[in-house]
């Protein structure tokens, strides 16, 4: 039997003298109330109320049991407030600084539709993982290979100009003997991991391009400045360069892509990320759809 309903309608009914009054109370018809005081009557074995009168009188047996039944009342709504609380409370998200705030916001107003509160806070590639280890954050999104990533982010290079093209090969960033400047490529410090950063060196030091010639950027701000002030390239994704205003290629040397995986306290978490919102994860990542 329903345990906690039955208290609910023999406390309300209780403190109304009425089972009409007692069901309004209790926000429930009031045959409801009358049949769940009647299953708790027949679960204990005594009667609650006196019907012999107009009046819902308790009868000494009632009496003692309504203090019980108030408790379990109030601990059940108690339990209930906790609960409804512990929905709202927001799960916290590491994610990357190249997220957009656009896409980000439709993230959560996604998530709150499954009633899911999501708070973000942005991050490095090396920072994000550890965050979910502290416990600061319940969720992050990791930077691993591509190959192993639920999402993949195609990389490629930006620039204020680029030769025409489908690709930009980083062997025509040589210098001849000419004494003009050397184009740069930045990498930014979301790419600055082992996956990224170490292939991209190593294609630079096959083509012949000075070590200088390829350089991690203090911050994002710092490689786009860069990338509009001089000639320098800015490594970067198809929608970081939409987002910048810069145009875009890939590098034709290689096939470079971000990839990005869950980390989190929860199963339930990495799930709910990798399975009913993932394509949201996607659009934040700028990733292939």
């Amino acid at each position: 039997m329903d345990l906690v309903g039955g208290c609910r309608a023999f406390v309300s009914v209780s403190e109304t003298g009425s089972f009409t009054a007692g069901a309004a109370l209790a926000r429930i018809p009031q045959p409801v109330a009358s049949r769940r005081i009647a299953a708790l009557e027949r679960h204990f074995g005594e009667r609650l109320f006196d019907r012999s009168t107009r009046r819902a009188a308790l009868t000494p047996f009632g009496r003692e049991m309504l203090p019980a039944a108030r408790r379990l009342v109030e601990l059940a709504e108690s339990m209930e407030h906790d609960a409804k609380r512990a929905r709202l409370r927001p799960v916290r998200v590491a994610v990357p600084a190249t997220c957009g705030v656009r896409e980000l916001a439709e993230l959560a107003a996604e998530a709150r539709a499954l009633e899911v509160h999501l708070e973000f806070r942005a991050a490095g590639p090396g920072e994000r993982a550890e965050l979910v280890r502290t416990s600061e954050v319940r969720v992050a999104l990791t930077a691993v290979p591509a190959e192993e990533g639920v999402w993949s982010v195609p990389l490629g290079v930006a620039a204020a100009e680029l030769p025409p093209g489908r690709a930009v090969f980083l062997e025509t960033l040589r210098t001849g003997r000419s004494a003009g400047p050397r184009r740069r490529v930045w990498i930014q410090p979301e790419d600055d991991v082992p996956h990224v950063r170490d292939r991209l060196l190593r294609i630079r030091d096959a083509v012949g391009l000075s070590p200088s010639q390829v350089s991690v950027a203090p911050s994002l701000t710092a490689a786009v400045a860069e990338a509009y002030a001089t000639p320098d390239l800015l490594l970067c994704s198809a929608a970081q360069a939409e987002e910048l205003g810069l145009p875009w290629r890939r590098t034709g040397e290689l096939v470079l892509a971000r990839g990005f995986g869950v980390a989190a306290a929860s199963g339930e978490d990495t799930d709910r990320l990798r399975t009913t919102l993932r394509e949201a994860v996607g659009r934040c990542l700028g990733a292939e759809r």
